[in-house]
C-alpha cells in the first residue's frame, strides 16, 4: 500500500511560493516521497528568482506536479484562495496547505491525512502536546504563542494553534464557509478560515507537528502582516458571534484493507 492511502479520497498538496527557487526541488521531492499518491500544485506568484520556471521543469517530468502561474505577488491568502478553486474545480477530495520553505515537514503528512477521516479540518498543531518548534528565537515563538492565544480567546476557538498553516482540509469545508467572502492575508487568512470552519460547525482537529525554520531564503512576515491580524481579530471578536451550524459527521474511516 502507498504511503499516503489514509488519505480520504484524492489528495492536492497547495504550495505557495515567492522567490523559493533555493527551496522549491527539495520541497516538492519531499512531498513527492512522503505521500507519493497525492498531487502537488504550485503556486508562484511570478518569482523573480525564478521559482516558476524550476517548478515548470519539475512538471515536465512529473505528471503529480501541477504549476499556477499568478501575475504577481499578492500575498499568502490570494495564492491559496486560487490554488483551492484550482483543486476543487478539478474535483479532488483534499486539499492541504503548506509552505515551501520545509518549515512544514512532508513527512508528517501522513498523520494529518489519517485524522481527516474523523474531521472537516485537520491543523498541525505547534501547541499541543508532542508539538514543537526548532529554531526559533524566543521573540518569534512569543508571538505566535500570543497571537494564538489572542484570536482564540477573542473568537472562542477550542484549539491551540490558531494561526498554523499546515492544514488538510476536506473540499466540503472549503465549499461551506464561503471562499469568496475571504479577503484575509498572512496569520489572518488562517484565522479567518478556522473561524468560519467552526462557525459553520465542521469538525476541528488538531495534530502535533514539529515546525522548523526555514535555512533558506527570507521569511515572509512582515509588521503589516501581524497588524493586519490584530485588527481584523479585534473587529471580528467584537461582533456578536452567529450560532454555529452543526454539520453531518465526517464519514468513518474504512476498514483498512490487509496486503
Amino acid at each position: 500500500m502507498s504511503n499516503d492511502s489514509a488519505a480520504p479520497g484524492r489528495a492536492l498538496v497547495i504550495i505557495p511560493t515567492y522567490n523559493e527557487a533555493a527551496n522549491i526541488a527539495t520541497i516538492v521531492g519531499r512531498v513527492r516521497a512522503a505521500v507519493p499518491d497525492a498531487d502537488i500544485l504550485v503556486a508562484d506568484d511570478n518569482s523573480p528568482d525564478g521559482t516558476g520556471n524550476i517548478a515548470d521543469e519539475l512538471s515536465a517530468v512529473d505528471k503529480a506536479v501541477h504549476v499556477l502561474h499568478r501575475p504577481g505577488k499578492q500575498g499568502l491568502g490570494a495564492a491559496y484562495l486560487a490554488g483551492f478553486r484550482w483543486g476543487l474545480d478539478r474535483d479532488y477530495d483534499v486539499l492541504v496547505e503548506m509552505d515551501a520553505d520545509g518549515s512544514h515537514r512532508p513527512e508528517e503528512l501522513p498523520r494529518l491525512l489519517t485524522a481527516l477521516h474523523h474531521a472537516d479540518l485537520v491543523l498541525g498543531s505547534r501547541w499541543v502536546t508532542g508539538g514543537r518548534v526548532v529554531n526559533w528565537p524566543k521573540s518569534r515563538e512569543l508571538l505566535s504563542r500570543g497571537g494564538s492565544a489572542y484570536s482564540r480567546l477573542m473568537l472562542r476557538l477550542p484549539v491551540r494553534d490558531v494561526t498554523g498553516g499546515y492544514r488538510a482540509f476536506r473540499a466540503r469545508t472549503l465549499q461551506g464557509i464561503g471562499l469568496d467572502e475571504v479577503q484575509s492575508q498572512g496569520y489572518c487568512f488562517q484565522v479567518d478560515l478556522l473561524r468560519r470552519a467552526v462557525q459553520h460547525g465542521f469538525t476541528v482537529t488538531e495534530v502535533p507537528i514539529t515546525f522548523v525554520e526555514r535555512e533558506h531564503g527570507v521569511s515572509k512576515m512582515s509588521r503589516a502582516i501581524v497588524i493586519e491580524a490584530l485588527w481584523r481579530v479585534t473587529t471580528w471578536g467584537l461582533k456578536p458571534q452567529p450560532r454555529r451550524r452543526p454539520q453531518p459527521a465526517a464519514p468513518a474511516a474504512a476498514p483498512a484493507r490487509q496486503e
